[in-house]
């Protein structure tokens, strides 16, 4: 059977505010342990290896699986980085290219080395849709998919939804090209944007209309991925509500809601989803049985 695993972004727990004390990596691992994931998220950069090789205790202390999403500043980068996944036991290997060729022409040799890297360390590298990044924009990553049939994405529709500037309701073709997005992913990251901003509140009364189009949205991509995938396969979901600047602040520089809330309840909606999908699937076996 299927399974469905949700991990929590360690740069989530970073709280950024001048008024309150950063929490150690071990008491984050903590929480996050506590509160029910399964998994733990870290985003290293090459220069940032030192910091995130601290956490290697952590994972196995807690009983958290791991994932990593991958900055690369360089083509040569990957090497140290990959070998960093590898230290770490990584689930998933995720990467958000700062190496940024301006044609999908120059962007296929870099792709295919990178990926070959991963191949050679056991890895099924995956490309985030992430903006200022390699797959910066929706149109872009669409080529790219078309030139690299094998590619395999982690979906964070939020930077294409503001990058694009979408508009509500979602047209024919727009929902087209995300459905493409979809069927191309093998890992989902979560965070609700609205087509002004990049991580919104769930929780407040405007926001409610961009609220039901990201839980469309993961319905859709959990649902292509889930026919895709066999029947013993795990499928990651990250919750990734991100820190100021990402998130919202007023003029005293505090955050207008409780991430850590939102993420919970961002976990049970998932949670759900996954478990409606479970009673359609089960529904059309007794139908068609």
């Amino acid at each position: 059977m299927q399974k469905l695993e949700i991990f929590q972004s360690l740069w989530a727990m970073d709280f950024r505010n001048p008024a309150v004390q950063e929490r150690g990596h071990e008491r984050n691992f903590e929480i996050i342990a506590e509160a029910g994931y399964d998994g733990v998220c870290v985003d290293p950069a090459v220069s940032d290896l030192p910091k995130y090789e601290a956490t290697l205790p952590y994972f196995e202390k807690h009983g958290l699986k791991s994932m990593v999403n991958l900055f690369p500043r360089q083509s040569r980068d990957m090497k140290p980085l990959l070998d960093f996944s590898k230290r770490v036991n990584a689930a998933k290997v995720n990467i958000i290219g700062q190496v940024m060729p301006v044609s999908v022409a120059g962007a296929i040799p870099l792709i295919y080395r990178w990926m070959d890297q991963a191949a050679a360390m056991g890895f099924d590298l995956l490309f985030e849709t992430h903006r200022d990044s390699l797959l910066n924009d929706l149109y872009y990553t669409l080529e790219v998919l078309d030139a690299i049939p094998e590619l395999l994405l982690t979906a964070d529709l939020s930077h294409f939804v503001l990058e694009r500037e979408f508009q509500l309701p979602l047209c024919p073709r727009d929902r087209g090209y995300l459905q493409r997005i979809h069927d191309r992913s093998d890992c989902f990251q979560g965070r609700v944007a609205s087509r002004e901003q990049i991580q919104i509140q769930l929780d407040f009364p405007q926001h409610a209309p961009w609220v039901a189009l990201f839980k469309e949205l993961w319905r859709d991509g959990l649902r292509s991925w889930r026919s895709r995938n066999h029947e013993n396969a795990t499928c990651v979901f990250l919750c990734e509500l991100g820190p100021p600047p990402y998130a919202i602040t007023d003029g005293q520089r505090l955050e207008l809601s409780d991430r850590w809330q939102e993420a919970l309840q961002m976990r049970d909606w998932i949670r759900e989803i996954w478990a409606d999908l479970d009673r359609e699937d089960a529904a059309q076996v007794t139908a068609h049985g």
